[in-house]
């Protein structure tokens, strides 16, 4: 939680939330309250008034598919993400619903570049499979603000360039951008580079062999391949900082794995940049542990001969809603209808 004064920070707050914390909410929307009356409790703490701000704005989920840009909360949105008409069930649907609480009419509420940003060309949504097409799913606020932040230490303009950014988080995200566009990336729940707690892309044969054998419900499974896959199944634990610290201590296993996901990440950014014709001006690191310098310089020693890498670790997401915020109340954008 934040409060910003145009793209300056005044006040930041994290708040951690145990698995002990959110037990008894069985549902994701459970946590609406919850979730919401801390936000208050920040706001009275620091003596912020609702009618004295610009806009209230709150993360964007795994809505339908939406081009990039800055969003009203309007009652459509709210509608959507109550009845579940969303892709994924995930915690950053709430964002919209509690914006749109705290700013009660009183202020716009927005969203920016949810996680459904989809800039694909039809030629990328094509799977295997007509039942199953390829879906644009990405940590996109983080990866949209980057792009501009890695435009500007370049001189140029984001609609200039083009940038292959991988996110780094507890899923990855690989994108490609061609001259502003987000024009494909894996989707960390479905494809691409194993990660914390994704297990990326599989042996499908084995995987619908493991789906039928009667030992898992459909929940379990995607518990499994979402939250409990990657580092977390072979390891038993998603901490890149502990991790690392075993393979120090001398871990072979630890490092066997933790190198394989510097492997496949690095793979899927050579996959990436083939939809680029190889023609990339930036190859663009990011995300929380992004932060681990033995990581970056991994990733970096199997992709700098495609490009130069820049990195700018942390999720900075607080900083990403601001800005997108800032954009329309400037008028530099117009903000969009959902």
């Amino acid at each position: 939680m934040a409060l910003y004064e145009d793209a300056q920070a005044l006040i930041v707050e994290v708040i951690r939330h145990s698995q002990q914390d959110l037990s008894h909410l069985k549902k994701t929307i459970d946590q609406l309250n919850y979730r919401r009356d801390l936000v208050l409790k920040f706001l009275e703490r620091n003596h912020i008034k609702i009618e004295e701000l610009s806009a209230v704005v709150g993360r964007g989920g795994p809505f339908k598919a939406l081009p990039s840009g800055t969003y009203y909360v309007n009652q459509r949105m709210l509608e959507d993400v109550k009845l579940g008409n969303v892709e994924a069930d995930h915690v950053s649907n709430l964002g919209c619903l509690i914006a749109s609480e705290l700013a009660k009419g009183t202020v716009p509420a927005f969203i920016v570049d949810p996680v459904s940003v989809d800039e694909f060309p039809p030629i990328a949504r094509i799977s295997g499979l007509p039942e199953l097409p390829r879906k644009s799913l990405s940590h996109a606020l983080n990866i949209k603000m980057v792009a501009r932040k890695a435009a500007f230490e370049m001189g140029r303009k984001y609609e200039e360039l083009n940038l292959i950014i991988v996110h780094l988080g507890t899923g990855i995200s690989v994108t490609s951008h061609l001259k502003g566009q987000m024009i494909d990336v894996n989707n960390a729940n479905d494809g691409g580079p194993f990660s914390p707690q994704r297990v990326g892309s599989l042996p499908v044969t084995g995987l619908a062999k493991l789906c039928l054998s009667g030992k898992y419900t459909y929940p379990d499974i995607y518990d499994k391949l979402t939250k409990k896959g990657g580092l977390f199944a072979h390891l038993g634990t998603d901490d890149v900082e502990e991790i690392e610290k075993r393979i120090d201590k001398g871990d072979e296993k630890a490092k066997l794995v933790y190198e394989a996901m510097v492997y496949q990440i690095a793979k899927e950014v050579g996959a990436m940049s083939t939809t680029l014709y190889g023609k990339v001006d930036a190859i663009v690191l990011t995300g929380g542990i992004a932060h681990s310098e033995r990581l970056v310089n991994l990733i970096k020693e199997r992709v700098k001969f495609l490009s130069p890498v820049l990195i700018f670790p942390g999720e900075n997401e607080l900083e990403a809603l601001a800005l997108g915020a800032f954009r329309v109340l400037s008028g530099e954008e117009k903000a969009k209808e959902y």
